[in-house]
């Protein structure tokens, strides 16, 4: 082994070589030989080795291999050396090689050590992007479970970093066919991940790549298998890929697909829906999902079909009136309770898809079903005007910090809730019956109303004049789905503001 003397020695033979460096392998052989001895030839071993690398491709191997021991020395500062040189070695047909060690170091615990190997991932994806994809995809593909989270999550997380010049079309190309192969086999967590990385590929931006997201998303949804109400794999699996699908949702990037099966598949089995996620109400979560898919159908082959399941599902939530008793009393113990939130979606879907055959309700119900909806949807709104006018009463005169407060919070979306449906309502009792009017889901941001444009509802949920409201965020700027959290009850029956929602987290098998 040789000391620190001969490797400063061999080194200076090396440096003064200039031109001729090249001629000098048992220099830099002894150099190699530095890995082996202690810490101090160590540390000369893992700056020296690198310096004269390219100029001895017939010992590109032992080389390298000699870096690599040590990087996974024990003493943390030498391998902190040696991962920060290792870029030097990604030349030519090295680099995905080099690519693939630094992969592997990510499963490092050592925060000072997990930066380094980040930068020098980093650095060699702008010398050569396709080759530093090869090594990252070759571990998430077949390298151990966290060396394979942490590589997708570098690539989650890094790629936006990354200039136009760095990713091509050509790189991005590369990046969607790995990533298929992978999410033939993934976890919740990592589709999500995957369907992140995806959506940000500006190739991926048009309308045709927002289709191709879509049908990727479907696929994983398996929506051509028949649904498992009973399995809460198969229902956090639809979930999982649905919330996914709809940011990418557009007047040209249809829902189609997903709101049949849900209609078809989903909506008949709404109560025996079980879910892995503690506190979910699941059956919420579905009709939130389905209510902001239904603004994006496109030509429905069984549009008429999904209506009939939507108005079918619709009625089990608007209750008949209770029978009065001879005294004009309720013959009931009880007022039946009035599920708003649930309506809400179910009446904004129904009302979205009606628009699209506007005689249904009209032509294609008997007149008996018809007049029983109408007495149903009458009840409901008187319910509705009460429940109304206690929020607006509770909320009068409050601004500021007083309705930041966790009560009126929830109050104040329960307002939105029940001006919702009271607008679908009024519509659905014209003659015949309109689909005119538009209003924004209550857990969605308001959005800007242009010069000209009616109002479908207002909104009073304090005792100042209506403002102007603000802007929401362009579709392409959506986040994640995260409806509201919280609870509020009135003797009118119960209002379910939702209970707290969170995704699916990485479980053992992987979605299949």
């Amino acid at each position: 082994m040789p000391t620190v003397e001969e490797l400063y020695r061999n080194y200076g033979i090396l440096a003064d070589a200039t031109e001729q460096v090249g001629q000098h392998k048992d220099a830099y052989q002894v150099i190699l030989d530095g890995v082996k001895g202690g810490t101090k030839e160590k540390r000369l071993a893992a700056q020296f080795i690198p310096k004269f690398f390219k100029h001895f491709p017939e010992l590109a191997d032992s080389a390298i291999n000699a870096q690599l021991d040590l990087c996974e020395d024990e003493d943390v500062s030498i391998r902190r050396q040696a991962i920060k040189e290792l870029p030097q070695f990604a030349t030519g047909e090295n680099l995905p090689r080099v690519a693939d060690i630094l992969t592997q170091l990510l499963q490092t615990d050592d925060s000072a050590e997990f930066n380094l190997v980040n930068n020098a991932l980093l650095s060699i994806f702008k010398m050569d992007a396709k080759g530093t994809l090869g090594g990252l995809f070759s571990q998430i593909l077949q390298g151990e479970d966290i060396v394979r989270e942490r590589a997708i999550k570098f690539l989650s997380t890094k790629l936006k970093t990354l200039p136009d010049e760095v990713l091509t079309k050509e790189v991005e190309e590369l990046i969607l066919t790995e990533s298929k192969k992978v999410l033939e086999d993934v976890t919740g967590e990592e589709f999500v991940l995957f369907m992140k990385i995806l959506s940000g590929l500006k190739s991926l931006q048009t309308v045709s790549g927002r289709q191709q997201l879509v049908e990727l998303v479907a696929e994983q949804a398996d929506l051509e298998q028949t649904f498992n109400p009973s399995d809460p794999d198969c229902v956090d699996r639809l979930l999982q890929c649905t919330r996914q699908a709809v940011p990418l949702f557009s007047k040209n990037v249809h829902s189609t697909r997903f709101v049949t099966y849900f209609c078809e598949q989903v909506l008949p089995n709404l109560s025996t829906l079980t879910t892995p996620v503690e506190g979910l109400d699941i059956q919420l979560e579905v009709l939130k999902l389905l209510a902001e898919m239904s603004s994006f159908c496109g030509d429905m082959e069984k549009l008429e079909t999904n209506l009939r399941k939507l108005f079918d599902k619709l009625l089990e939530y608007m209750p008949l009136p209770p029978e009065e008793a001879e005294n004009g009393e309720n013959a009931g113990n009880e007022e039946p309770k009035l599920q708003f939130s649930y309506v809400e979606c179910l009446l904004y879907s129904f009302h979205q898809l009606g628009r699209k055959l506007p005689d249904f309700l009209t032509a294609k119900l008997n007149a008996e079903k018809l007049k029983d909806f109408k007495i149903r949807l009458q009840y409901f709104a008187r319910g509705l005007q009460v429940y109304i006018r206690q929020l607006r009463l509770a909320l009068q005169g409050k601004t500021g910090e007083a309705l930041k407060t966790e009560e009126n919070k929830i109050k104040v979306v329960a307002l939105k809730i029940t001006n919702n449906i009271n607008v679908l309502i009024k519509d659905l009792f014209h003659i015949p019956p309109s689909y005119k009017s538009t209003v924004t889901l209550s857990w969605k941001p308001v959005q800007k109303v242009e010069i000209g444009q009616k109002r479908a509802s207002e909104d009073t949920t304090s005792g100042s004049p209506p403002k102007k409201s603000s802007a929401g965020p362009k579709r392409d700027a959506r986040q994640i789905y995260n409806p509201p959290s919280g609870k509020y009850s009135s003797n009118l029956g119960n209002f379910n503001y939702g209970e707290r929602f969170r995704l699916g987290t990485s479980r053992g098998g992987r979605i299949t």
